[in-house]
């Protein structure tokens, strides 16, 4: 079933089943019937296209950010942010994409030999809930530049928002939710030409299985426990500050947020106490209000996850200097939460948390910062604080991620490439780089 819930009140908002086979069938089947056309209106149209829906997608962005924030919980500060982000997207690549795609001509013993950069067909997403228009419009306006068409499953847990920006879309983009049953995707898969994932680990390798029985190339943007390394010379207040930040911004639902503060022993203590000071500005409230900072989890079995993860903790030993406690009012808020002494027998220590908990490790040196960072099966980014820049950029290139932030909590921009390495996944989005993923680089020789 697809439903919107009401995060901050439980009320349910909207529900719908998913669609029968045969009807998702014949509506793949009208999305593929109009990619060829799509593709040979050439650039500059598909362009065209793509921003009039970015003017619609700005003009609808507080009745859109409204939606998110009452169905995903997040702050309607953070849901608007998610609306400007992704409009901005889409006019980036109108800027971008006719310069990518043109045609490269190559020297050889040819009289003409070119490469060209054409369409696969229709890509499939499979889409979470945390960021619902983002997540979507990441991964759709590349390959819609390129002359694909897209279908996307969304998140069970956001069909409100997800229906609404897809009548933003119309009908003049081949770009169209698919109401898929779980038993369906595998066929959905199957009969479309590549795969895009965004979500958990486990559920990107069952994906990853399927696209490649069928030999459809895939990209995965998994799950992240970021290190967030901060050295005995680092600026320690912003160092605080943006930890803070960067752990707790959107209930701590993000997968690119800092996750393991990983501190030096000389400054562990000062990084602690400011760190702490830090935690104590953030405000639980209702995510509409504009002084909330600390928003309600997304569902109940999220908040009971993080919460065996900290009590895990604490059972092997870490220490609990802030939060941890359950609120006993019902509700899906988890207070933001703080453990010091996390060793390896600790469930936080190779897993996920995917919510507003974070371990503080202390480190012998620079050396063992980037030990501990390294010893997790996840890779997607990574920060290092230091006043030393050329230390900094050594120490991260030892560092198993898809990117390292320097002086900075880790983000996305649309001019760098997105991705993980490990088990954070594969392939990239944004910048040239998600431009190029799902098309055919195709070469042409001529006597």
């Amino acid at each position: 079933m697809f439903y919107s819930r009401h995060v901050a009140s439980g009320r349910l908002l909207e529900q719908r089943p998913p669609e029968e086979t045969p009807v998702w069938i014949a509506a793949l089947d009208a999305v593929r019937a109009r990619q060829p056309d799509w593709a040979a209106a050439g650039v500059q149209a598909r362009i065209a296209a793509l921003l009039r829906f970015a003017e619609r997608l700005a003009d609808a962005k507080h009745e859109l950010a409204r939606m998110v924030c009452e169905e995903v919980g997040r702050c309607l500060r953070e849901c608007e942010a998610e609306l400007d982000k992704s409009v901005e997207l889409v006019r980036y690549y109108a800027r971008l994409a006719p310069q990518l795609l043109q045609h490269q001509t190559i020297a050889t013993q040819a009289s003409l030999s070119q490469v060209r950069f054409e369409p696969l067909g229709v890509v499939l997403a499979v889409m979470p809930w945390n960021y619902p228009v983002w997540q979507i419009i990441r991964f759709a306006v590349p390959a819609l530049c390129s002359g694909n068409a897209c279908v996307v499953k969304p998140a069970p847990s956001v069909l409100r928002v997800t229906q609404a920006l897809f009548d933003l879309a119309g009908s003049e983009l081949p770009f169209r939710p698919l109401w898929l049953a779980e038993a369906d995707v595998a066929e959905a898969i199957a009969r479309c030409d590549a795969l895009a994932f965004t979500g958990s680990t486990d559920t990107g390798a069952k994906l990853a299985a399927l696209a490649g029985a069928s030999l459809k190339k895939s990209v995965l943007e998994l799950g992240g426990s970021n290190a967030f390394i901060v050295l005995d010379d680092a600026d320690l207040t912003q160092a605080a500050a943006d930890a803070c930040y960067s752990r707790f911004r959107d209930a701590g639902q993000s997968c690119n947020a800092a996750k393991r503060i990983i501190v030096t022993e000389n400054a562990a203590d000062e990084f602690t106490r400011l760190f702490l000071h830090e935690c104590g500005y953030l405000k639980r409230g209702d995510p509409m209000h504009a002084d909330t900072t600390l928003a309600p989890l997304h569902r109940r079995d999220l908040q009971l996850k993080v919460h065996a993860q900290v009590q895990d903790a604490v059972a092997h030993g870490a220490e609990l200097l802030l939060g941890g406690k359950l609120p006993d009012d019902g509700s899906t808020f988890y207070p933001a939460t703080v453990l010091s002494g996390i060793t390896p027998a600790c469930r936080m220590y190779r897993e996920e948390v995917f919510g507003p908990a974070v371990g503080i490790f202390r480190a012998r040196d620079a050396a063992d910062a980037v030990r501990i960072a390294n010893d997790n099966r996840f890779g997607l980014g990574a920060s290092i604080y230091s006043a030393d820049h050329e230390q900094a950029w050594a120490l991260a290139q030892q560092i198993e991620a898809g990117s390292v932030f320097i002086n900075r909590h880790t983000s996305s921009d649309l001019r760098l490439p997105f991705g993980g390495v490990k088990d954070s996944g594969y392939g990239r989005e944004l910048s040239e780089f998600g431009l190029y993923e799902f098309v055919n680089v195709k070469s042409y020789w001529q006597k």
